[in-house]
């Protein structure tokens, strides 16, 4: 909870000055009670009535005027929205070593489906778009909100030789300056997904691509695929799939973004649901004043239902 207009609270100084006020005026009353010189006679002409149920309308006046100040900070709550132009650039890695089967049916295709799976996850308005990386890398759709047509060119991706990490990146961050034409001045609110065995063998060095990324303000989540107890075939040369995981660990500690370890499909539904929702979303201040106001309301007339049942008459 928190208060847009915070300098309004100063009038909570003002009820305290009424509750003080309250409290002297009932001393004041206690006192000149006891000077009446017939007490049988006092108690006939005021019958005695509990001594709190003379409180509670007040009390309930009090808490009104309070809330009715709350009210005028204009009272706000933090809710998650989604991002306006927020756009998610998915580049996966599809040089040999991602064949490897170490992940059911193999790290590419495990790869590709669970991609699929995080953009149907995705508020219609966000902008998706996909980069393919192997020995280069190439923007395979733009950000756009055709979220399907994205999926169907995922479905497409194979196989190509290298691995070019940091032009996976880069590629990825030019399609987000070219977003659209605000975008030299105004960056949409971004986000790249790489998905990798993180080997990196050709193109610019992941750091550099890692300082680029970090001052376009623009994070970099990583899964890194597989387990490396795998052998792959490259030109009838059986070589193991190596992974390289503190490379993709570094890349997203540089940019604020996460690394993440996928072993199976299973684990990756639960990274892409965590990482849709930590990257898709702001956090704004949605006003909350209606409720105070009814609830100032219900106070003020359960003092009034109070007084007229107990005095017969308005607090």
């Amino acid at each position: 909870m928190t208060f847009l207009a915070p300098a309004q609270l100063w009038w909570l100084l003002a009820v305290a000055a009424l509750v003080a006020a309250y409290v002297l005026v009932q001393r004041r009353r206690a006192a000149y009670a006891l000077r009446f010189s017939n007490l049988s006679l006092l108690e006939r002409v005021a019958p005695r009535v509990p001594a709190w149920r003379r409180h509670v309308p007040a009390v309930l006046f009090l808490l009104t005027v309070t809330v009715l100040v709350l009210a005028l900070a204009r009272p706000a709550m933090d809710v998650q929205v989604p991002r306006e132009r927020a756009t998610i650039l998915v580049a996966i890695d599809v040089s040999p070593s991602m064949a490897a089967t170490d992940v059911a049916p193999d790290r590419l295709t495990s790869a590709k489906e669970s991609a699929q799976g995080f953009i149907e996850t995705l508020p219609p308005r966000f902008n998706v778009g996909l980069v393919a990386f192997s020995s280069v890398a190439t923007v395979v759709a733009s950000p756009t909100q055709d979220h399907q047509a994205v999926s169907d060119s995922i479905a497409n991706l194979t196989i190509s030789s290298g691995t070019a990490i940091g032009e996976g990146v880069f590629a990825s961050l030019q399609a987000i300056r070219s977003f659209d034409e605000e975008a030299t001045t105004d960056p949409p609110p971004a986000a790249i997904v790489l998905l990798s065995d993180g080997e990196n063998t050709s193109g610019r060095p992941v750091f550099a691509a890692a300082d680029e990324a970090r001052a376009a303000g623009v994070p970099v989540s990583t899964i890194a695929f597989g387990t490396g107890v795998s052998i792959i075939e490259i030109e009838g040369h059986y070589v193991p799939a190596n992974i390289d995981k503190e490379t993709l660990e570094e890349l997203a500690t540089t940019t604020g973004g996460r690394f993440y370890e996928a072993e199976s499909a299973g684990e990756l539904r639960d990274v892409y649901a965590d990482i849709g929702s930590s990257l898709g979303t702001e956090t704004v201040h949605e006003e909350v004043v209606v409720p105070f106001v009814g609830a100032a309301l219900v106070l003020a007339a359960a003092a009034a239902a109070f007084s007229l049942a107990w005095s017969q008459r308005l607090p």
